[in-house]
C-alpha cells in the first residue's frame, strides 16, 4: 500500500507537538493517547493494526497485532481520516519533554529501525512491525535492543525522544552509545551490545554495564535524556522505584550508591 502524502508543522521547543495537514480522504495512524486536538472534519477510529494491509483478513491482522503486544505496545491503533470537503488538521503531542523528529521513509530505503517507545504517528500506509535481534546477548542486556520496532513504507513517520535529539551519519566507522540513548537507525547500520570497559568501570563508573555498538554507513538518531534516566533522578524524591536505564541488569550498579 502506497502511503498517503501528508504535510506537517512541528511547534514548540522542549514540549513539542506535530500538526499534520490532511487533504480529503487522507489518513494518519497514531498510538492511543497521542492526539492533542483535531478539526471538525476529521473522524477517528480505533482499529486492530496499522491498516497497511487492508486485505490481510482477520487472521493476518491478529498476527500483526499480536507481534505488537509482544513488544509491549497496544493491540490497537487509532486511525484519523479527513472526511470533510477541504483541508483539515490534527495535532499529536509529545508524551514527555523532548523533541519530535519527522523522517521520510522514502529516503531511508523504505525501512527504519527504532526503539519501541519512539513511534508517535505516521502517514497511513506505513507498516509497523517488530524486529528480534539474533544475538541473545543483545536481547538480555540491551534493553530496547532485543525487541525493536520496524517502520516500513514510503511515507512520513514522526519519532519522539527525550531531551535533545541529534542525527549522526556514519560512513563505515563505529559508534558506541549508551543503550538508553539510542532512538533509531537505518537498516544499513549493524547493531550489537558490548561490555562497557573493565569490571571496575562497569560497577563503579555509573555508565551502565553495556554499550550499544553501531557500525556501517547510514544515519543514527540519539537522545540526550532517556525517560528511564529522568525517572531514576525523580525516584529518590518520591517518584517511584528507580530502575536501570535501557537494560534488564542496569540497576545492579545502583546497589553500590546506597
Amino acid at each position: 500500500m502506497r502511503s498517503h502524502e501528508v504535510e506537517y508543522q512541528v511547534y514548540g521547543d522542549d514540549l513539542q507537538f506535530a500538526e499534520v495537514v490532511l487533504d480529503p480522504a487522507e489518513s494518519v495512524i497514531a498510538e492511543g493517547g497521542a492526539m492533542m486536538c483535531l478539526e471538525d472534519g476529521i473522524d477517528f477510529e480505533t482499529v486492530m493494526g496499522d491498516g497497511s494491509e487492508p486485505d490481510a483478513g482477520i487472521f493476518g491482522k491478529l498476527k500483526s497485532a499480536g507481534r505488537r503486544v509482544i513488544s509491549g505496545e497496544s493491540l490497537f491503533m487509532t486511525h484519523f481520516t479527513n472526511r470533510g470537503g477541504g483541508i483539515q488538521r490534527v495535532a499529536y503531542a509529545a508524551p514527555y519533554p523532548g523533541k519530535i523528529v519527522p523522517v521520510d521513509l522514502a529516503v531511508t530505503n523504505g525501512r527504519l529501525i527504532c526503539q519501541k517507545d519512539a513511534f508517535l504517528c505516521a502517514a497511513m500506509g506505513v507498516k509497523i512491525d517488530i524486529v528480534f535481534n539474533k544475538e541473545i546477548g543483545t536481547g538480555i542486556f540491551g534493553g530496547e535492543g532485543f525487541i525493536l520496532q520496524e517502520l516500513a513504507g514510503d511515507g512520513l513517520v514522526f519519532l519522539h525522544a527525550g531531551g535533545t535529539i541529534t542525527e549522526k551519519r556514519l560512513t563505515g566507522d563505529r559508534l558506541r552509545v549508551d543503550t538508553g540513548c539510542l532512538v533509531a537507525f537505518e537498516e544499513t547500520i549493524e547493531y550489537s551490545i558490548e561490555r562497557a570497559g573493565k569490571l571496575k568501570s562497569q560497577v563503579f563508573g555509573g555508565e551502565g554495564l553495556f554499550l550499544a555498538t553501531l557500525q556501517g554507513t547510514g544515519r543514527v538518531w540519539l537522545q540526550s535524556l532517556p525517560l528511564s534516566r529522568l525517572a531514576d533522578k525523580i525516584a529518590p524524591m518520591g517518584g517511584g522505584v528507580a530502575q536501570g536505564e535501557g537494560s534488564v541488569v542496569g540497576g545492579i550498579s545502583t546497589i553500590f550508591e546506597r
